[in-house]
C-alpha cells in the first residue's frame, strides 16, 4: 500500500524525510560494468559494438544492418495511419514551435569604457540521440530530442536505439524522419553512448548526447561527460499532483498513474487538504490498477514508492513541494497561478485542472525530457541551448585599453602572473 501521511501526524517530519531522501534508481552498482563496456568499445571499436549487441539485443548487426537506410524510415512515415500521423504532426509543429521560440539573442555594444564586447552563439556539430527501444516505443522522446537540435542548428543528428532481435517499432522510425534525423543505429545501451562519444570506424563521435535511458545508459553518459556534453543524468520518473476536494478523484488518480506505469522505480505523490478526497483517489487507483494493461509496472511503483499526504491548507505543502523538485508538478486548484508564484523547484509545472501532465508529454511544446532525483534544484529540461555553445568576444582600442588595462595590470601583478602584466602594460606603453 501506498504511504499515508497527514501533516498533522506525530512524526511527520520524520517520515517525510525518508521520502524525499528514498534512493529509487537501481540497486546494482553499474558504475564497474559500463567502465568495462566503454573501455571494450575505445579499445575494440566496431567489433565491441557487434558482440555486446549480440549479448544484450540478440542479433547480428551484419544481418540485420547497422544502420536503417533512409527509405526505410520515409516509409514508416508514409505507411502511418492517417490519424496516428496527424497526432505525430501536431506534436512535432508545436514542439518546433516552442523551442524555436528558445533560440538566445548574440549580443554586441561598446560599454562605457569604450570597448567592444558579446557574445556570439553557434550550434554543435553533431548531436547524439539515445532513443530507448527495450519496455516501449518512444516517438515522442524521438521528437523532443530530436527537433530543439534541429532548431538548434545542428548539422547532423545521429539517433541510436536498442532494436531487440534487430527490430525497430515503425513508428519510432517515422518520428526521426518526420524530425529530421540524419542517421539511425541499430545499437543501444552503453556501448551506443560510447561509440557517440568516442567514434568507431563506422560511427563518427558527436559533441552532445542527449535521451533517457536505463542505468546503464545513465551511468554511461555520466562517464563520458567531459569528452562530450550531455543534458542531464536522469533517474525514475516522478508526479507531485497538489488537488484539492473539488477535482474528479478518479481524473487525479489517473495522473498519479501516468507515471507509476513507467517504471516500477517512478514515483507519484499526492497532496491534497481534504482526507475525504485522499481516501476518494485511493479508491480509484486501486479500481484503475485493477484494469490498467500496465498493472503489474504501475502496481509496484504506487505501493513501493507512492504517497498520498493530507495537508491543513496548500500553503504548508509549499516547502515540502521545494524539497521534492520533482520532475512534474501538477497544480489541480482554483487558483494554480497564485501557488506556481511560490514554488522554486519544478521542472515542468502543469496549471489548473484541465492539464494533465501527459498532455505534456507529447503534444504541448515544452520538452519533456526533464530533470528527476531532486535536480530541478539546479538544472532545467532539454532547451536548444543544450545544442549550442556561447562564445564571448571582446575588442579593446587604444583608449579603451587605457581605461581598463591598468586595472588589469594591478591585478595581475597581485596574481604573482607577470607575464600577464607585461602583455597588457607593453601596449600601455609602460614596459
Amino acid at each position: 500500500m501506498a504511504l499515508r501521511l497527514s501533516i498533522s501526524d506525530t512524526g511527520f517530519a520524520q517520515a517525510f524525510d525518508a521520502l524525499v531522501n528514498a534512493r529509487r534508481e537501481a540497486d546494482a552498482d553499474v558504475s564497474a560494468d559500463v567502465r568495462a563496456i566503454i573501455q571494450d568499445v575505445r579499445d575494440q571499436g566496431d567489433d565491441a559494438i557487434a558482440r555486446l549487441t549480440s549479448k544484450f539485443d540478440r542479433h547480428d548487426l551484419e544481418q540485420t544492418g547497422w544502420r536503417v537506410d533512409k527509405a526505410e524510415s520515409a516509409a514508416a512515415l508514409e505507411d502511418l495511419e492517417a490519424s496516428l500521423r496527424v497526432a505525430l504532426e501536431l506534436a512535432a509543429l508545436r514542439i518546433r514551435d516552442y523551442h524555436e521560440g528558445q533560440l538566445p539573442d548574440n549580443r554586441d555594444y561598446i560599454d562605457d569604457a569604450g570597448v567592444r564586447i558579446g557574445a556570439r552563439w553557434n550550434a554543435v556539430e553533431r548531436a547524439g540521440i539515445y532513443i530507448p527501444g527495450g519496455r516501449a516505443a518512444y516517438p515522442s522522446s524521438v521528437l523532443m530530442n530530436a527537433i530543439p537540435a534541429k532548431a538548434a542548428g545542428v548539422e547532423r543528428i545521429i539517433m541510436v536505439t536498442p532494436a531487440p532481435g534487430g527490430y525497430i517499432n515503425p513508428l519510432v522510425l517515422a518520428a526521426a524522419e518526420l524530425a529530421g534525423v540524419d542517421e539511425i543505429w541499430r545499437i543501444g545501451g552503453a556501448q551506443a553512448v560510447a561509440a557517440l562519444a568516442y567514434g568507431t570506424e563506422k560511427i563518427r563521435s558527436v559533441d552532445v548526447i542527449t535521451g533517457p535511458g536505463n542505468a546503464w545508459v545513465a551511468e554511461a553518459k555520466r562517464q563520458v561527460f567531459g569528452v562530450v556534453g550531455i543534458d542531464m543524468v536522469a533517474g525514475p520518473s516522478e508526479i507531485v499532483v497538489v488537488a484539492d476536494g473539488k477535482n474528479d478523484p478518479d481524473w487525479i488518480a489517473a495522473d498519479l498513474l501516468s507515471q507509476a506505469e513507467h517504471d516500477p522505480t517512478s514515483q507519484s505523490i499526492l497532496f491534497t487538504d481534504s482526507s475525504k478526497f485522499a481516501e476518494q483517489v485511493a479508491v480509484k487507483i486501486d479500481e484503475q490498477l485493477a484494469i490498467l494493461a500496465t498493472s503489474e509496472t504501475a502496481t509496484t511503483s504506487w505501493k513501493d514508492n507512492g504517497a498520498i499526504i493530507v495537508v491543513d491548507r496548500f500553503e504548508q505543502a509549499l516547502p515540502l513541494i521545494d524539497r521534492l523538485a520533482a520532475e512534474h508538478l501538477e497544480l489541480a486548484v482554483d487558483d494554480p497561478d497564485a501557488l506556481f508564484r511560490k514554488i522554486r523547484h519544478a521542472g515542468s509545472v502543469f496549471l489548473g485542472r484541465l492539464t494533465p501532465e501527459a498532455v505534456g508529454d507529447y503534444v504541448a511544446g515544452p520538452n519533456h525530457v526533464l530533470p528527476t532525483g531532486r535536480r530541478a534544484r539546479f538544472s532545467s529540461g532539454l532547451s536548444v541551448t543544450d545544442f549550442m555553445k556561447r562564445t564571448s568576444f571582446i575588442r579593446c582600442d587604444e583608449q579603451a585599453l587605457a581605461n581598463i588595462g591598468p586595472a588589469a595590470v594591478a591585478l595581475a601583478e597581485a596574481e604573482g602572473l607577470p607575464a600577464h602584466a607585461a602583455s597588457i602594460a607593453k601596449r600601455l606603453g609602460r614596459r
